[in-house]
């Protein structure tokens, strides 16, 4: 659906039509399942769509409340906390993960910092672990488990994006100082979600979700970042009671997406709630990991002929950059445009310079680098439908 205020709100309605079609399209192609998208400017809905279906095995369409596994969407979810907690005096960017967490006084650990685990420049483990799963859900197990590990890498050396664990160490690192007596879980959902209005977002299961949930299936079969039962099983790990995983283990829907997309958008308020400081977005959504490439997809210049390019990574936030390079952001966008985006399925993006916000949700994932072209495809006319 088109808002009849798109026109007013800079918007072609006929260019913007595009984008429903490009998506039956891919839809009737087999490449992906379902999808919910809602875009908005200078904070008015101009496009909510809800296509497809959720679960197509079972032949059930796409409703607007049904909720998703976010994927890895959710570390953009578990970084706004921190750089709350980062407003608040509780913790600062220089701070070194053994100044909360003894079992990091160790040699190659020692100097791993907030800053760095925010950039994923810190070396530590980028794969899924090969843990027990009562270990992998748990995130002060696993935070024990990686202060037993050497780094891949000397902290600050490279970019080498960590799909699990950093996020669970700066999930341990607010629980500790917010003094151990909360849940992470709880604390997201009081100090974030429920601020926010994101009543229907939670990390790990929660029975409403859970009955509306879609299910979290490939629709390709070639291996890329992810084999394709790697990611199925990743679904069923974050409905494990008690499954606490802050990188990407929230169910969320499309309507809490959006929500959080406009806080950002808004400069980090939202109906008169403020999480974040319009000074703390400007400093973080700007590229500080300067030339040095994200070495989780260099398998792309075997798949996919894909030239090296910068990560583009910023403070809990990816970067639309300067340059033409793949990525889910329009090459069309304004440099300090940024975003988050998950396995195959999921992605928010703000550019703040022409006050726009892309909230996109899908079923059946896709193959990273191939869901990431999708992004592009859907932001591209999305973008080039603006006529001021």
């Amino acid at each position: 659906m088109i808002s009849t205020q798109a026109a007013a709100l800079g918007f072609d309605p006929t260019r913007l039509a595009r984008v429903a079609t490009r998506i039956e399209a891919d839809l009737a192609a087999g490449k992906y399942h379902g999808a919910a998208l809602r875009v908005a400017r200078r904070g008015e809905t101009v496009l909510d769509l809800t296509l497809g279906h959720a679960d197509r095995a079972a032949g059930r369409a796409l409703q607007a409340d049904d909720a998703f596994v976010s994927f890895s969407i959710g570390k953009q979810f578990t970084n706004a906390l921190v750089l709350n907690r980062v407003e608040r005096g509780d913790l600062h960017l220089a701070m070194q993960v053994r100044e909360l967490i003894p079992g990091f006084e160790t040699r190659g650990l020692r100097e791993v910092n907030l800053f760095q685990l925010l950039t994923h420049t810190s070396g530590l483990l980028s794969a899924i672990p090969t843990v027990p799963l009562e270990v992998l859900t748990n995130i002060t197990a696993l935070t024990d488990w990686v202060a037993t590990q050497r780094p891949e890498s000397l902290p600050g050396e490279r970019v080498n994006y960590s799909i699990i664990v950093a996020h669970s160490v700066m999930a341990e690192m607010l629980r500790r100082v917010d003094g151990g007596q909360r849940s992470f879980g709880q604390m997201i959902r009081e100090d974030l979600f429920e601020p926010l209005g994101m009543h229907r977002t939670s990390l790990g299961p929660r029975a409403d979700l859970v009955a509306k949930l879609c299910p979290a299936v490939a629709c390709y079969e070639a291996p890329g970042m992810f084999y394709p039962e790697e990611v199925a099983g990743v679904g069923a790990v974050v409905l494990m009671d008690g499954a606490e995983i802050p990188a990407g283990g929230y169910l969320t829907c499309i309507d809490d997406l959006h929500r959080f997309a406009q806080m950002l958008a808004r400069g980090g308020e939202l109906d008169g709630v403020r999480i974040l400081s319009p000074r703390t977005l400007d400093y973080c959504t700007q590229n500080h990991t300067g030339g040095l490439r994200n070495v989780l997809f260099d398998y792309a210049r075997d798949t996919r002929g894909w030239q090296a390019w910068p990560a583009n990574i910023g403070i809990g936030f990816f970067m639309r950059g300067e340059g033409l390079q793949p990525g889910p952001m329009s090459n069309f966008s304004s440099a300090r445009t940024f975003c988050g985006w998950g396995a195959g399925s999921t992605c928010f993006w703000v550019d703040p310079v022409q006050q726009l916000s892309f909230a996109f949700l899908s079923t059946g994932l896709m193959e990273e680098t191939w869901h990431c072209e999708r992004l592009q495809r859907l932001s591209d006319l999305v973008v080039t439908a603006l006529t001021d």
